[in-house]
């Protein structure tokens, strides 16, 4: 189950269901034919309900309370009800008005089941109302509808359910169906999706099995020979290095031996149990993650900054930050791929390599003892401390895969949360800081990466160095050390491109990556040095990353030579995987501001113009196309169309902040001052998380005459934002013009105190005035 999120789309009418492939299509042959010679594995497979992920709304697969069911939400009263053999739902459509419409499938099991409605251009959509389907005494067997909380929610809204967003056969349908074919057609925005199987079946995970399924027909018949490598299979999940875990006698801690060599199984289950975005549309499952999907890092917004679940970020991300997945442990080494049940219940799969009389004990946990099962909740299960859980959509509970030692600690320093006071909410962390060094001291241990994430998140004077030294440290998770890179590039310190060039030969493709996005922070000749390099990468996000970032370099190389671009040449297949790659998710107006923003970089002003159209085409409120289509018509001395665009985008979205900053910027260009610092300063107030936005509406309001007005709009964003440079430096600069000695000195002071001042200006004036009050 995923969280699915929404725009608008047109109007919806009934159409056939779309016609699933041909079994053999793409060496595709089926469950059934799997189970043939793997029973076991077939029924456990169809006891985990992986065969009810998607299916036709019948009574059989039907959860919800059909009956004349009821709920009212956001104003809106919606009813589930019978017609004939169709279960169908009266709410309210693309246009607000309430309307009938049939259910097509049913999606998902438990703990909760949602409900897919098709519309005209094959599109389905799901309802956000959703069947609880836990069991009624502990809150379920009732309707809920996925948003309760959301503000002014109505069909308008980006959430509403027949929005884009909400689309299955974008956000669902690569993980929930197998052999899936998308099949979108750019030029009628419409789809004819196909599958080998409806579900998540063998061959989602096994690959194609028609080469297989041969081998095996001929062995049977007698054919010694028949068995090739892998016995047919595109991706080979068998452990064949006789591996054993052991337990050092030393530590009391598993190892495994040999050390693990292939990543295959993590990498098969990474596709789908990952926050990530499609890179290559036409794969097969034994491709590794980086050269189909683009891994979500440690984001703001997705992971806290130490790295724990903040968003649905669906296991992988988390996992690779954990010890065990660096010692070799997969995820069938917990979890039944089959049945989908824990290898042992409770605390027992935990014991299979942690020793019970070291740590399933009070000496251990520091919390009551219970006898049996260890309850979750009680401070004795395992997961307690280091897999807590957060609820998403409301009531499907997720562990946090990172395995991690419980910081309060960290809480303190950095306002992550920790597990012990998730649990004892009436305590702070300050609390459970304590009583965690009372029980195990206070270890040596180096300083943990989530520091300087979160000093690059703030971007404190410091952030700099912190995140350069994080991105050297090979004992850091690679995903922490590619996150510290993208934070660096964010800083406005210069990268060292030694840096760089390091983590440019580095074993993981999330490093090469991230070194390749920041390529464009460097000098050219240091830039093309390295990268010329990185677009050999065997990675395909390597290589378009590289393709990108080096696309800056291009129009230089031209002015500089006055002729074609060599550059342009180098880049060209890199280039092209970057656009195939964008168009594999061609029904997202993303996907068209990306390539507009290529194309602005390469000097391709008509292609340009035409990506930020056809974003705008598909979603008329995308305010990043207008903005950007703006921009490119303000380099052309286009900017009375510029003002056109953007207020086409300000009649869908009134409180746009970037909508409202961009045009305000088009009118100082236009010398229209008081109109300018009116939409400067709705903007900034909108926006105030910006720090931008106030520092340029100050500058306007200075600009028009009103230097208190300016000093005071800075004063305020300085107290939300106090490592901006920028804001810092303009209140001492206004307060001397405005003659206020006082004010100068105060917010010299500042200024000095937090920021380095390599000119010595702000020393220097500060000097003088306290000279002058002496």
């Amino acid at each position: 189950m995923i969280a699915i999120a929404g725009w608008l789309l047109p109007a919806l009418l009934t159409i056939t269901a779309p016609a699933p492939v041909a079994a053999a299509a793409g060496g595709y042959v089926g469950a059934e034919r799997c189970g043939a010679c793997h029973p076991d594995e077939l029924a456990a497979w169809r006891g985990s309900h992986h065969d009810l992920a998607m299916a036709e709304a019948t009574s059989e697969t039907v959860l919800g309370d059909f009956d004349d069911g009821e709920l009212t939400a956001h104003g809106v009263t919606t009813r589930f009800h019978v017609a004939g053999d169709q279960f169908r739902v009266t709410t309210d459509g693309p246009d607000g008005a309430p309307t009938d419409y049939r259910i097509a499938y049913t999606f998902g099991w438990a703990p909760l089941q949602q409900y897919l409605i098709r519309f005209p251009d094959g599109r389905l959509q799901a309802l956000g109302i959703a069947w609880d389907a836990r069991p009624g005494a502990v809150g379920g067997q009732r309707w809920f509808h996925l948003y309760p909380d959301q503000a002014d929610y109505d069909h308008e809204h980006p959430l509403h359910w027949t929005g884009r967003d909400q689309t299955w056969n974008y956000q669902c349908a690569e993980c929930h169906s197998t052999g899936l074919r998308k099949g979108y057609d750019t030029d009628t925005d419409s789809y004819e999706t196909r599958w080998a199987e409806i579900d998540v079946a063998c061959e989602a995970c096994h690959g194609p099995g028609a080469a297989h399924l041969s081998q095996a027909q001929a062995a049977a018949t007698g054919d010694r020979d028949a068995w090739r490598k892998h016995k047919g299979l595109v991706v080979d999940l068998a452990h064949r290095d006789g591996a054993t875990w052991l337990i050092d006698a030393d530590t009391g801690l598993p190892r495994r031996e040999p050390r693990r060599s292939s990543h295959a199984e993590v990498n098969a289950c990474a596709r789908c149990h990952a926050r990530r975005g499609l890179i290559n549309g036409d794969y097969t499952p034994d491709r590794p993650l980086a050269d189909t999907h683009r891994l979500a890092l440690l984001g703001e917004g997705l992971y806290h900054a130490d790295g724990q679940i903040q968003d649905e970020v669906f296991v992988h991300g988390s996992f690779i930050q954990s010890r065990m997945f660096h010692r070799g442990v997969t995820c069938s080494d917990c979890h039944d791929p089959h049945s989908l049940e824990l290898r042992a219940p409770g605390n027992s799969v935990c014991a299979r390599c942690h020793a019970p009389a070291r740590y399933d004990t009070s000496a251990h946990h520091h919390h009551p003892m219970s006898k049996g099962l260890r309850a979750k909740g009680s401070g004795t299960a395992c997961v307690d401390c280091h897999m807590p859980e957060h609820s998403y959509m409301i009531i499907d509970a997720r562990a946090d895969h990172s395995l991690r030692i419980p910081r309060p600690d960290l809480s303190v320093a950095l306002g992550t949360p920790n597990a012990c006071t998730d649990c004892h909410a009436d305590q702070t962390p300050a609390w459970a800081a304590g009583q965690v060094e009372t029980w195990y001291g206070r270890p040596r241990r180096p300083a943990h990466y989530g520091i300087a994430l979160h000093a690059g998140r703030t971007a404190t004077p410091k952030a700099a160095a912190a995140l350069a030294d994080l991105a050297r440290d090979a004992l850091v998770p690679a995903i922490a050390r590619a996150t510290a890179v993208d934070l660096l590039a964010e800083q406005p310190e210069p990268i060292d491109a030694g840096l760089l060039d390091d983590l440019a030969e580095s074993d993981s493709p999330l490093l090469r990556a991230a070194a390749a996005r920041a390529l464009e922070r460097l000098p050219p000749d240091a830039a093309l040095r390295i990268g010329l390099r990185l677009l050999k990468d065997p990675r395909r996000l390597v290589r378009i990353d590289t393709a990108h970032a080096l696309a800056a370099f291009v129009r230089l190389e031209a002015s500089i030579s006055g002729r074609a671009s060599p550059l342009r040449r180098a880049l060209a297949p890199a280039l092209a995987e970057y656009r195939e790659a964008q168009r594999s998710s061609a029904e997202r107006p993303e996907s068209w501001l990306n390539l507009g923003l290529l194309d602005t970089l390469l000097g391709e002003a008509g292609a340009a113009e035409a990506s930020y159209r056809k974003a705008l085409a598909l979603e008329p409120g995308f305010s990043p196309a207008a903005v950007n289509l703006a921009d490119l018509y303000r380099a052309r001395g286009r900017d009375d169309e510029g003002r056109a665009v953007l207020r086409q985008g300000l009649a869908q979205a009134p409180d746009d902040a970037d909508l409202l900053h961009a045009l305000g910027l088009l009118e100082i260009r236009a010398k229209r001052l008081p109109v300018a610092v009116d939409l400067l300063g709705r903007a900034a107030a909108l926006a105030q998380v910006q720090p931008r936005y106030a520092y340029v509406h100050a500058l306007a309001q200075e600009a028009a005459g009103d230097l208190p007005g300016a000093i005071t709009t800075l004063a305020a964003a300085a107290e939300r934002h106090a490592n901006d440079r920028d804001i810092a430096l303009a209140l001492v600069s206004l307060s001397a013009k405005a003659g206020d000695r006082a004010a100068v000195v105060t917010w010299a002071e500042r200024f000095l105190a937090r920021f380095p001042d390599p000119g010595g200006q702000v020393s220097a004036l500060l000097a003088r005035l306290r000279g002058a009050a002496e």
